[in-house]
């Protein structure tokens, strides 16, 4: 589905929409995206990476949940189905999206609450008491960042930041250069929430494992964009949210891996209820459960779970392969694109231009993009995101945006700009 051009600045606005419109009569996931709520509509959805669509079958499936199972199972649901969820529904995510064999993925928590417990179940796993840093990079999501802070403080540990360029991400050579003998663990975003830099995950984790030192991956923008495989890659914690590519929903429950081998000596920090061995026995003293169930700490998140089940299914059906190349093809576009209408009116691409270096988001900034801009896009129904101080960033979702509903919201940014 590759489209990308030698000159794309010499492109005709005709000549775009009659390539847009050939992409979507060849898209093979173009049955995919009548399976979402709201496609039908003249809106242009480019923040699919921030918060996905719920799919048509998900109204359905709460539906019935709440008819069937809360309303009619009540408490009973609990030890019928509702205990396992978590796991199942975990296992599913790691064979359809991870990468990763049974029993070595869970659903649980927010995605700050997760990436804690990780990091702290990571340092926990690390025996040398000389390996007292932690290597984080100045570009990573803000969670990311001040969990390593905080971490750092409770623990009295040092903190070695990677300053990566901001328009592409932190790179192989990077991480070799700030791991050495007294790295504990590294905490990386495997897709750069600004400018969408793809991070060369097999290599860097053997880099890291190579100093001695323990990996964990946020996959926030990755998982369900890009293909992944944790076990393959030997990654050793790695977690991330559902409501993105995944669509969950807003604030639908995290997810948390965990490497087989880590799993016998997890120690994780958060004791709760139904992490413990038998949740239901309410005795005194905690005892971890075993396996990737030990991870649990509250009452898990139920409604987040069905919410994110049909899209696990349809990508199963549609399978991670076809879902990336299709991203790979958006983002191509969206560039040219880029280079057609908005370069010339002063705006820099803030991604990488190797579609094989970018996840399913480019950013575009000018001197002139606001947040008010963006407000003014999202009132014309085109809804990108803004990130400060002037980039707007335009996420494409696979299985739910079109080549004609991306090239609408940009011939929408260009306005703006020319207005």
């Amino acid at each position: 589905m590759s489209i990308h051009q030698e000159n794309p600045t010499r492109v005709t606005a005709d000549e775009l929409r009659a390539r847009a419109e050939e992409l979507d009569r060849r898209d093979p996931l173009a049955r995919c995206r009548d399976q979402f709520i709201g496609t039908d509509t003249p809106l242009s959805y480019l923040d699919g990476n921030s918060l996905g669509r719920p799919l048509k079958r998900t109204a359905d499936d709460v539906a019935a949940f709440i008819r069937d199972e809360w309303g009619g199972r009540l408490i009973r649901g609990w030890d019928e189905k509702w205990l396992s969820m978590p796991q199942a529904i975990g296992d599913q995510l790691g064979r359809a999206v991870l990468g990763a064999a049974p029993g070595q993925t869970i659903i649980a928590d927010s995605t700050t609450v997760v990436l804690y417990k990780l990091i702290r179940a990571a340092l926990a796993a690390v025996q040398d008491p000389d390996r007292n840093e932690l290597v984080l990079d100045t570009e990573n999501f803000p969670t990311d960042r001040y969990l390593v802070e905080g971490i750092a403080l409770e623990e009295g540990l040092t903190l070695r930041w990677i300053e990566p360029d901001p328009a592409a991400g932190v790179t192989l050579e990077q991480v070799r250069q700030a791991t050495g003998p007294r790295t504990a663990v590294v905490l990386l975003s495997q897709i750069a929430y600004r400018s969408g830099h793809l991070a060369d995950l097999p290599a860097i984790t053997a880099a890291v494992h190579d100093a001695g030192a323990l990996v964990v991956w946020d996959l926030c923008h990755s998982a369900g964009s890009v293909e992944i495989d944790l076990d393959g890659a030997d990654v050793d914690f790695a977690g991330g949210c559902t409501y993105k590519y995944l669509n969950g929903g807003p604030g639908s429950p995290a997810f948390a891996y965990v490497n087989a081998r880590h799993l016998p000596s997890l120690n994780q920090p958060i004791w709760g209820w139904m992490g413990r061995k038998d949740a239901f026995e309410m005795a005194a003293g905690y005892e971890p459960a075993a396996g990737i169930r030990g991870f649990l700490s509250g009452t898990p998140a139920i409604f987040g779970m069905i919410a994110m089940q049909g899209t696990l299914d349809l990508i199963e059906e549609a399978t991670m392969a076809a879902i990336r190349e299709k991203s790979l093809a958006l983002t191509a576009f969206a560039v040219d694109v880029f280079d057609a209408w908005l370069a010339p009116l002063g705006a820099e691409l803030a991604s990488p231009r190797d579609p094989g270096e970018r996840g399913g988001h480019i950013t575009v900034d000018h001197a002139d993009f606001t947040k008010a801009t963006v407000e003014a896009l999202w009132e014309g129904d085109v809804i990108p995101d803004f990130r400060s101080p002037h980039g707007i960033r335009v996420g494409l979702s696979p299985l739910s945006t079109s080549f004609t509903e991306v090239l609408q919201g940009m011939a929408a940014i260009r306005d703006g700009l020319q207005g």
